[in-house]
């Protein structure tokens, strides 16, 4: 059951209580915008016209990995998301600490790719591509969605769920029509790739559904998070891999895979063009500019409910758990920051795949973590050990490939595993060191009285 100090830490704010369509609009935002515009490309250049395929499985992945959260969530309601779920399983020692740091960084760094996209979008509709232009849109957009985050919970939901029944609205018109229009020999199974080169793109487009674990972070604001939790999970997955599904289908179906990897990032506005014209270019540019915004507010977040329990059991500084200017929280402010200072200063585009990797490490310590308590969350022994293996054998593969032909991800990925590991080790040795001086204090102060 939920503690005092997860009830305590929902924002004064929300006077509303969220909904489960609220709670899997966040979910949904926060995966369709971080995907579908910015993968094709991508995940066409590995599996060809097989993407739809590849977003399949990867969707069947997270499903199993969205069981083991929904169970996980039904027992241990939380505002410290899966991260609480961990520390059931690890407790809160130095795997749960270093998970949590990896957490972190990972949304600053998914939220920072994202708004990078956004700002690509916004510069080539208002000032043709200038790329210091670029910056600023995204930087303001990441300012715009913090202060949204800082007036509350039930602001959040209201916008998300806005953006997303919009995006929603837009791409299943996308799909109808270029499905309906579409060349079924662009997507002849006997122009497929191998099963490698199709599992290996499983990896790219399994960064489509990052978003799904932001859920876990919405039952702190759920009022029956025991039974709306599992619900909203489901709802947001199955949302998202039917639209992945449909719209990766109605691309390779009208463009061929060489086209979609050459537009890129544009490939569904241009897709958009035989059936719906110039207009519909504007329409899908104008979804993307919605859909990244949408993927931002929800990276952000859960920074707040989750660093509040992080400071709350000595896993974060005491600092994440405190307010600045009584209104806005810590651990949201320094996650904005971070997204800003990667926004500013790294080629995003060179470590694209450095989400996926840490996530499937993330999720699978998570469900490792889920053996140790499935007797008590009542969850399938067996889906879990399919979810594991389906999920690290996905990051094998994805390390065998991608990783191989991507050095700069490598190191990237070494990098924020070292770091996460060197904040947790020296944050704890300095919380032991003031515990240990608190007590020789008190010790020494009962002495003399």
């Amino acid at each position: 059951m939920s503690s005092d100090a997860d009830k305590a830490s929902a924002p004064a704010s929300s006077k509303k209580p969220m909904t489960v369509l609220q709670a899997s609009f966040i979910g949904v935002g926060a995966m369709v915008g971080a995907g579908i515009f910015a993968l094709l490309g991508a995940a066409g250049a590995v599996a060809g016209s097989a993407v739809w395929l590849s977003f399949l499985i990867a969707g069947a992945i997270a499903g199993l990995q969205g069981y083991s959260f929904a169970k996980l969530g039904s027992s241990f309601p939380s505002g410290g998301g899966m991260l609480t779920y961990l520390a059931k399983g690890f407790g809160e020692g130095h795997i749960t600490g270093i998970v949590s740091w990896l957490f972190y960084m990972t949304g600053a760094i998914v939220a920072a790719m994202v708004a990078t996209s956004f700002g690509g979008y916004a510069s080539a509709v208002v000032t043709d591509d200038d790329p210091v232009w670029a910056v600023v849109f995204a930087v303001l957009l990441v300012l715009v969605m913090t202060a949204l985050n800082i007036v509350g919970s039930t602001a959040v939901a209201r916008v998300q769920s806005l953006i997303v029944k919009v995006v929603l609205a837009i791409l299943s018109l996308f799909a109808i029509v270029t499905i309906v229009n579409w060349n079924p020999a662009l997507l002849n199974p006997a122009q497929y790739p191998g099963v490698r080169e199709i599992i290996s793109s499983v990896a790219l487009t399994f960064f489509a559904f990052l978003g799904f674990g932001v859920i876990t972070f919405t039952a702190k604001d759920l009022p029956n998070p025991v039974r709306q939790l599992p619900r909203a999970m489901y709802l947001a997955l199955g949302i998202a891999t039917a639209v992945y599904v449909a719209v990766s289908l109605g691309v390779f179906g009208t463009l061929t895979a060489e086209q979609v990897v050459a537009y890129g990032a544009t490939a569904l506005a241009e897709a958009a063009k035989p059936t719906l014209g110039q207009a519909g270019y504007v329409l899908m540019v104008i979804t993307a500019l919605f859909s990244t915004a949408g993927a931002v507010n929800a990276s952000l977040y859960p920074s707040t409910g989750m660093t509040r329990h992080l400071a709350e059991v000595g896993q974060f500084p005491t600092v994440f758990g405190r307010q600045i200017g009584r209104r806005a929280p810590v651990g949201l402010v320094v996650m904005a920051i971070l997204t800003i200072f990667m926004i500013v200063a790294l080629d995003l585009n060179s470590i694209a795949s450095l989400g996926s990797a840490v996530a499937l490490l993330i999720f699978s310590a998570v469900t490792i973590a889920h053996f140790r308590t499935y007797r008590e969350t009542g969850a399938s022994l067996i889906i879990l050990i399919i979810a594991l293996t389906a999920t690290l054998g996905t990051f094998v593969v994805f390390t065998m490939t991608t990783l191989v032909n991507e050095p700069k991800t490598a190191v990237a990925l070494v990098v924020i595993l070292v770091a996460a590991t060197l904040l947790d080790f020296f944050w704890k040795r300095a919380r032991d060191r003031g515990s240990a001086g608190y007590s020789r204090h008190t010790e020494s102060d009962s002495h003399g009285t």
